[in-house]
């Protein structure tokens, strides 16, 4: 049986989800809007699920909207914030690593004619609150920024932005779609948003709370229902099971997430003892208590996941290889972290102690096995060596090649040149310019930057310079 790793990306049904939802169908069914008895009882299942997630995520139950999906509810958060705020400005901050959603927004705001400022993140991905604020200005509607990465995990310092952003008028939209129901939400949020499925609720609910005295338009046409916010009819069943699961979750997180956090932390640890030229991301301390992310240099992240599968484990991944856009992950790439070979363990409530020592037990061979072909422990031919010191700079050409394949050939070729010697790597591949200064940062060598590939021999693409200092 496979061994579920991946509740960053969907949780599996909780039990009382599933009690809740198979209840709800038969007394939840009706229009909750109308007066009859069916009608009545719906209602009732709806208002009380209203009051159970507002209660667990700080809100007021008139302040909680329902929405199709968290997807949505980013969507509809974000554009009505910015339409209710449009006498103040158009201008619209974001943190670098925010999850696709926003980012969707943004781009389409910026083509409309809005501005929109991007709050870069440290190595960690934690983005600085003081460097956040530094772009709000006076014209700025809204500011968003995750409470916890979807990618690595790192947990940001949304109430002391929130606190900036209070002075300085502007409202926040908080992404709590990582950290809801696992730890307690960050305070001073104007507008949160959240997603059913993350927590073990069905899919197909979405969370939009504004705070009362926001300004806030619907960028949908009128309805009656939700608000005004979200038009059509609700899921009321799947609400009622969203609602159960999450007060289910929360009581688990109490006593879950201290074992979680230990079983994550011995995998940060133990991986980089077992794997050579293995980078853990994130950062170490403050994370949330079930991610971990760590990439395996010259490794190709879809065969490496291929493989675990294979092995009986379902992890995920940001590396371009595995994505069907072959584009690196943003935030991995905003964090200035290798984008390849890079695997996400996300651990579900219950996970036993001995799937992850079988985990660890695994990775190696796994890891091993997808690099025994590249020849990476191969030493150079003595008359290459000689040829190379004998040139100012070794030339790699790697064009038509898709990263990892760019950056493994570095590591073959870097020792064929004399300690203080450069190599050229020649690519066309867009993610070489993000994996080869990070393989420099990872290795100790020196990125020396970048130059057209015609300089040195290349008929498209660029050169990246690497100086050998070890």
């Amino acid at each position: 049986m496979t061994v579920y790793f991946d509740v960053a990306s969907t949780a599996p049904l909780h039990p009382v989800a599933r009690q809740a939802l198979t209840a709800a169908l038969d007394e939840g069914w009706a229009d909750p809007a109308r007066l009859y008895r069916s009608g009545r009882q719906a209602r009732m299942l709806l208002d009380a699920s209203r009051e159970t997630l507002a209660e667990v995520l700080g809100a007021r139950a008139d302040e909680i909207s329902f929405t199709a999906s968290g997807t949505q509810a980013v969507h509809l958060g974000m554009l009505g914030a910015l339409a209710g705020n449009r006498r103040r400005g158009r201008h619209l901050v974001h943190s670098a690593v925010e999850h696709s959603s926003v980012l969707h927004v943004a781009e389409r705001h910026e083509a409309g004619g809005g501005a929109v400022s991007v709050a870069p993140v440290d190595r960690a991905g934690r983005a600085p609150a003081d460097g956040f604020a530094g772009l709000l200005r006076a014209d700025t509607a809204l500011a968003v920024l995750q409470s916890a990465n979807h990618e690595v995990g790192t947990v940001q310092p949304v109430e002391e932005v929130a606190g900036l952003c209070r002075e300085a008028g502007v409202p926040l939209l908080v992404d709590a779609a990582q950290s809801a129901g696992r730890v307690g939400v960050p305070a001073g949020w104007s507008l949160l948003t959240a997603s059913a499925h993350k927590w073990g609720g069905p899919p197909g609910v979405g969370v939009l709370a504004v705070r009362k005295g926001v300004r806030y338009a619907s960028p949908l046409p009128a309805d009656e229902r939700e608000g005004g916010r979200v038009p059509g009819f609700v899921n009321v069943p799947a609400i009622v099971a969203a609602a159960a699961s999450l007060r289910a979750v929360r009581a688990e997180a109490e006593r879950e997430n201290a074992r979680l956090h230990a079983l994550v932390e011995r995998i940060r640890a133990r991986v980089p003892q077992l794997v050579p030229e293995v980078e853990v991301v994130g950062d170490p301390v403050r994370r949330l208590p079930h991610i971990v992310t760590f990439s395996c240099m010259y490794v190709d992240g879809e065969v490496l996941l291929t493989e675990l599968d294979r092995a009986g484990f379902a992890v995920s991944s940001g590396s371009s290889c595995t994505s069907s856009t072959l584009t690196p992950s943003h935030v991995l790439a905003a964090m200035g972290v290798l984008t390849e070979g890079n695997v996400r363990v996300s651990l579900p409530y219950g996970t036993a102690e001995a799937d992850v020592e079988r985990f660890l037990t695994v990775l190696p061979e796994l890891v091993a096995g997808v690099r025994a072909p590249l020849g990476l422990d191969l030493p150079a031919p003595s008359a290459t060596v000689e040829a190379a010191e004998a040139a100012e700079t070794l030339v790699v050409d790697a064009l038509g090649k898709r990263c990892p394949l760019p950056v493994i050939e570095l590591a073959k070729r870097i020792g064929e040149v004399p300690v203080g010697g450069t190599v050229a790597v020649l690519a066309d591949d867009e993610a070489a310019r993000l994996d080869i200064p990070a393989w420099c940062d990872m290795r100790e060598q020196e990125y020396a930057g970048e130059a057209p590939a015609a300089d040195y021999g290349g008929d498209r693409g660029s050169a990246y310079l690497v100086r050998r200092t070890t």
